[in-house]
């Protein structure tokens, strides 16, 4: 999952990528700037991570540029606040975008997951498809109640596809989500993966990965149609 985080002040900013990079998310970071909101713009994070805990000259009227740029990702903000005041709740946001406590790594991971499942129309941690089951929590995959071992970037790959399933996601996306512009290495290596993948999940389900290729564009997860055989 990529996150971007927006802010000015350094030390919260160095803090919370680290919380991140333990929990296995992939971080960006950007000022409070006309440059931080134009990355915002341009790039697909699955969630945007606001700043507002120190002292801000122009957080307001960027965190509005934010909510008037009809962006997919969902906004959580950071701010020593007891409660929204009222500049805040007058853009739109509630509490359930606020989190006013940084020091948990663990509550700050669950609330992302949260606000994403939240903004992509799902209350569970976990995503049903035929058999198999993605808990977005724990990272584990499962069949049957029987657990799926996979690799990290295995997992990747399953948990990007799960998030947006019915959706073809391009080998760019997933090279992107898998090393976040860090060192990636060529578009191939994720048929690679997708192979590897689909080869664990079909010997765990009895033979069905649903996983689809669109061919000439990337690959999709697909819930089976009733008497449906294994995907290509």
């Amino acid at each position: 999952m990529r996150v971007l985080l927006i802010g000015q002040d350094v030390a919260t900013a160095t803090n919370v990528k680290m919380m991140l990079i333990r929990e296995n998310f992939i971080c960006d970071t950007a000022d409070l700037s006309e440059d931080g909101l134009e990355i915002s713009k341009l790039r697909g994070y699955d969630v945007i991570l606001f700043d507002l805990s120190g002292p801000n000259i122009n957080g307001y009227e960027v965190l509005r540029g934010l909510r008037g740029a009809c962006l997919r990702a969902p906004v959580l903000i950071l701010a020593d606040l007891a409660e929204l005041d009222h500049r805040i709740k007058d853009l739109g946001f509630g509490d359930n975008d606020l989190l006013p406590n940084l020091c948990d790594h663990r509550e700050l991971s669950a609330r992302i997951k949260e606000i994403v499942r939240r903004s992509k129309g799902r209350c569970e941690s976990t995503i049903r498809t035929g058999k198999l089951v993605v808990n977005l929590d724990t990272r584990v995959v499962s069949v049957d109640d029987q657990p799926v071992r996979l690799t990290g970037k295995e997992y990747g790959i399953l948990e990007l596809l799960s998030l947006h399933k019915g959706t073809t996601m391009t080998k760019e996306m997933f090279l992107n989500h898998l090393y976040g512009g860090m060192e990636e290495p060529e578009l191939k290596i994720i048929d690679v993966f997708v192979c590897k993948l689909r080869k664990k999940l079909a010997q765990a389900t009895g033979g069905n990965h649903y996983i689809e290729t669109v061919w000439g564009r990337g690959h999709m997860l697909r819930d089976p149609e009733p008497g449906a055989s294994s995907s290509n």
